[in-house]
């Protein structure tokens, strides 16, 4: 399998944009990916949170500083449209995304997959691709009941301390999430572990996405 890596001046910050239509959403879709990139490279990440109320809002500052607090720069944007009913609010979104468009200018898109049978999650991955254009975009994979994983040909290698890092700050920062059943550290290990299964990971741990245009 052909490895690829950035290549570029260590002292320009890479600019990464993370889209997640919940609070916690980025974090278990890319915040192992994110905490590796900032061991490696000067970064700039721009996080917008797109549905989140009440006692989540402060989680979700909470857990994104946690995330990011390697990053050279950081933006942490939490929105409050309403949950489970992002197609049918999907004006003020969308406004929201051609208003976005203007104020950053990414390398790297971190957004949901697209055939995430979540309503909200779906509804952000066609704005992402409906918005940036012309824009490195990797969709990111939440495990839940619906059982809607794929097959992703897109994949980040993590060694086992950042995975723990990772999970550790899930637990931390989403108290009002763990009276949910699938919200447990073996969930989000067992998918990491299963992602490193089948990218050969020497570190036996990665995440994955699919990244459906790429140009080498």
């Amino acid at each position: 399998m052909l490895g690829l890596t950035l290549n570029r001046d260590p002292q320009t910050p890479l600019q990464i944009l993370c889209l997640g239509a919940h609070s916690d959403d980025i974090e278990i879709g890319c915040g192992g990916t994110l905490l590796r990139l900032m061991e490696a490279y000067s970064v700039a990440v721009h996080w917008i949170v797109f549905g989140t109320t009440g006692h989540r809002i402060e989680e979700a500052y909470a857990s994104a500083n946690a995330f990011l607090q390697s990053a050279r720069q950081k933006r942490i944007i939490v929105q409050e449209f309403r949950d489970g009913f992002f197609p049918y609010h999907g004006a003020p979104i969308k406004d929201y995304f051609e208003q976005l468009k203007q104020q950053v200018s990414p390398e790297i898109i971190f957004t949901h997959y697209r055939h995430d049978l979540h309503q909200d999650h779906r509804l952000i991955c066609e704005l992402t691709w409906n918005t940036f254009r012309n824009h490195l975009i990797l969709e990111y994979e939440i495990p839940k009941y619906d059982g809607d994983l794929g097959s992703p040909n897109f994949f980040v290698h993590l060694d086992e301390s950042t995975c723990q890092r990772k999970v550790r700050y899930l637990m931390e920062h989403f108290r009002t999430q763990q009276n949910k059943d699938w919200f447990t550290e073996d969930t989000f290990l067992s998918l990491m572990r299963l992602r490193g299964v089948e990218s050969k990971s020497p570190s036996k741990y990665a995440e994955a996405f699919y990244g459906r245009k790429m140009v080498m």
